[in-house]
C-alpha cells in the first residue's frame, strides 16, 4: 500500500504487479482499517490483478451526497459538494492512475453513501465501465424520480443490500429495500438485464461492509 497526497487529499493505492483494471473507491476514515483486507478479498474473489485506489473524505455526507436531505444530514453543506468530488476523481485521481498504470478500464465503487455516489456518478460521466454499489443509500429523498430521468453511462452495475437493512424503525431508511428493487427493475430496462444484478446479503447495514464491497468489485471485474 502506498499513501499519496494528491490535490490536497489523502489517497491510498493497493497495486499488484501488472494490473489489468483500476478500481476507485471514495472512502471514509472508519473504512481505513479494512481497506487492505478488502483489496486482498477482491484479488482472491476475482482472480484479476487490479489497483484499488481510495480517496479519503473528511466528511462522508458533505463529500458524497448528490443533493441535500435532512434525513441523512442536517449540515447545510451536505449535498453541495458531490460534483466537486466527482470532478476531483476525473481531473486528479484518474489522470494520476493512468499515468502510472496506463489506460486500463475503470470501475467506481463504494459502500452506503459511497455506493449512492457511484450510481449517481455513472449518470454524469462515461468514464467508468462498471459500478459496484454495495448497500447504496437509495432511500435518499428524490432518488427514484432522478434515476428515472437519467440513464447510467456505465456498461455494468452491481447492486447489493443486506436482508435486514429495510427492517428498521426509521421510516426514511426503511424504504431502502423497495427503492433498490425499483431501481434494479429500472436498470434492467435502461442497460439490459444481462448488464446488472441485485444480490441480497445477510445482515444489517453494518454487517461485513468490506466483504460486500469486495464481492461487488469482483463481479464487475469478472464482467470486464
Amino acid at each position: 500500500m502506498e499513501e499519496i497526497c494528491l490535490g490536497g487529499r489523502k489517497c491510498r493505492l493497493f497495486a499488484p504487479d501488472a494490473p489489468a483494471c483500476l478500481l476507485i473507491q471514495p472512502s471514509a476514515r472508519h473504512e481505513t482499517a479494512t481497506l487492505a483486507a478488502e483489496a486482498g478479498m477482491i484479488a482472491e474473489l476475482s482472480g484479476v490483478p487490479s489497483v484499488l485506489a481510495t480517496v479519503e473524505l473528511e466528511d462522508w455526507t458533505v463529500g458524497l451526497m448528490p443533493w441535500w436531505d435532512g434525513n441523512v444530514s442536517r449540515d447545510p453543506e451536505a449535498g453541495k459538494h458531490g460534483q466537486e468530488t466527482l470532478e476531483y476523481l476525473l481531473s486528479a485521481l484518474v489522470p494520476e492512475l493512468r499515468e502510472r498504470f496506463g489506460p486500463l478500464p475503470l470501475i467506481l465503487g463504494g459502500y452506503s453513501l459511497g455506493g449512492l455516489f457511484a450510481l449517481w456518478a455513472s449518470m454524469q460521466t462515461d468514464t467508468f465501465q462498471a459500478v459496484a454499489a454495495a448497500s447504496p443509500s437509495v432511500w435518499i429523498h428524490g432518488w427514484l424520480p432522478f434515476a428515472r430521468k437519467h440513464v447510467p453511462l456505465a456498461e455494468d452495475i452491481y447492486l447489493s443490500l443486506g436482508d435486514r437493512e429495510e427492517q428498521v424503525k426509521n421510516q426514511a431508511i426503511a424504504r431502502v429495500g423497495d427503492n433498490l428493487r425499483a431501481h434494479y427493475a429500472l436498470l434492467q430496462e435502461q442497460i439490459g438485464p444481462e448488464h446488472c444484478t441485485l444480490v441480497w446479503e445477510q445482515g444489517n447495514h453494518f454487517t461485513d461492509n468490506e466483504g460486500r464491497l469486495a464481492r461487488a468489485f469482483a463481479w464487475c471485474l469478472r464482467r470486464i
